[in-house]
């Protein structure tokens, strides 16, 4: 059993003993210390925050003691319930919130609980500041409200009005999609896309929808990540049922997966790829993804006269560069879409709409589409080393070894070669470094990968 503290929130398996689990005392401690946070930072003695939770089994119990323990700080909740990642996002806005807490813990097996912490823009906490709640969180450095002075709660749904902001947007066509006609598969894993999903489909005119674990129980029917490995079912039934496109989320739905129209995997990484070559046909720009993420972005913005860059892994690390830069359009290789003209969050809700009105407009199949963009296989390998190894010096070898590439060392190290590149980043929670590697073919992106894991080793 396990309790991961971080700057990005309070992530644990549900049960066990205090300090090791995510238990009601765990829970209680950390959002007192969020709520004092706020407090201090926004200077209002009531602020409001947002809460949203997805289908998780554990979900209701979590749910109730974050409500109540920011009531007992002095805060008012608007308690949206059961809520997407995104949907929790954009009603902080629209709410004028203090902030905002997600209970999820997005692609984690049922078993774990987490609470993602945002700020008044409905975007995820700096560096910065998931550390001062941490310390707070510790010290305990927080008091307690008087009775005349707790936080009142009321209830809204936003699902409702985080689907008319996506219709809304320019580039989402909805005649164009209830033209084309499309059928479509999907895989809610038993969490809150199988609410969010379905009705965002009908919205843009999906007449046919194939489901599959639509119901919102939390009792997950496969592993919640949406790998190719865990989605056989979806495959076979985009396949059989004779879909235009399948989708797959996961359990807050800020990720999306995309199957062909032959029950084949679009790819994670070739989410971004395509929605982005797409949106910069449109709205030329340039475009941030991170170091862990397809070289294919890259080149679909060169060819578009945009300009790339990238962020350290992470949310908030690509959504601070995209503002930097002024982004059109970012996100992450593993399906997350980040699209500022709706909000800086990843949103699979978005990645639907804008993928379909692509291929609406496009008229040419998922696989067809998959075609013309450049072509990548990406190896994802780990080194282990024992815990007295010092691995920062171990990057820093790589760096200097490798200092006639380009070299990115902003997150781990990032080694660009002109067909292909390597990142090494350390784990944070045990000895290893994970080896990540893409190049033009499967056996390209391993080997590359290989001969590194055989210099790190002999560094060691």
């Amino acid at each position: 059993m396990t309790l991961i503290k971080s700057i990005s929130g309070i992530r644990g398996t549900i049960g066990g003993e205090t300090g090791e689990n995510l238990t009601p005392l765990d829970i209680v401690k950390f959002t007192a210390a969020y709520a004092a946070f706020i407090k201090k930072s926004s200077q209002d003695n009531r602020p409001r925050i947002v809460v949203g939770r997805d289908a998780r089994i554990s979900g209701e119990m979590v749910h109730r003691l974050i409500i109540g323990t920011l009531m007992g700080m002095g805060c008012d909740v608007t308690d949206i319930g059961m809520a997407t990642t995104p949907t929790t996002e954009i009603a902080v806005t629209k709410e004028k919130a203090a902030g905002g807490i997600i209970i999820t813990a997005s692609h984690n097996p049922k078993q774990w609980n987490a609470l993602k912490l945002l700020n008044y823009n409905g975007e995820f906490l700096s560096a910065a500041e998931g550390e001062e709640i941490l310390t707070l969180a510790e010290s305990a450095d927080f008091s307690f409200s008087p009775v005349d002075e707790l936080g009142n709660i009321s209830q809204k749904q936003y699902l409702h009005e985080h689907i008319q902001s996506v219709l809304s947007l320019e580039l989402v066509d909805i005649e164009a999609i209830k033209a084309a006609n499309f059928r479509v598969a999907v895989d809610c894993v038993n969490s809150v896309g199988g609410i969010a999903i379905p009705e965002l489909l009908y919205a843009l005119g999906v007449k046919e929808i194939f489901k599959l674990h639509c119901a919102p129980h939390g009792n997950f029917s496969h592993n919640p990540e949406p790998l190719p490995q865990h989605l056989t079912e979806l495959s076979s039934l985009t396949r059989s049922s004779k879909a235009s496109v399948g989708f797959a989320v996961d359990p807050d739905v800020d990720r999306l997966a995309i199957y062909c129209e032959n029950g084949e995997p679009f790819g994670e990484e070739y989410t971004l790829v395509a929605v982005s070559d797409y949106v910069l046909q449109h709205t030329p720009g340039n475009t941030v993804s991170n170091l862990s993420s397809s070289r294919a972005l890259r080149d679909v913005t060169n060819a578009r006269s945009g300009t790339y860059h990238a962020a350290a892994v992470g949310e908030v690390n690509v959504v601070t560069k995209m503002k930097e830069v002024n982004a059109v359009i970012g996100g992450e290789g593993n399906g997350g879409i980040i699209y500022p003209a709706s909000h800086y969050g990843r949103d699979a809700l978005v990645g639907i709409a804008l993928f379909l009105t692509h291929l609406a407009k496009s008229g040419q199949t998922p696989s067809k589409l998959k075609s013309t963009l450049p072509a990548y296989y990406m190896a994802k390998q780990k080194v282990e080393l024992t815990p007295d190894i010092d691995t920062d010096a171990i990057l820093k070898k790589m760096k200097e070894k490798f200092s006639d590439q380009q070299v990115t060392d902003i997150d781990g190290v990032k080694i660009d070669f002109p067909d292909k590149w390597v990142h090494l980043r350390k784990s944070n929670t045990e000895p290893i470094i994970r080896v990540y590697s893409e190049a033009h073919s499967p056996e390209e992106a391993e080997e590359i990968g290989k001969q590194i894991i055989g210099l790190i080793r002999d560094l060691a």
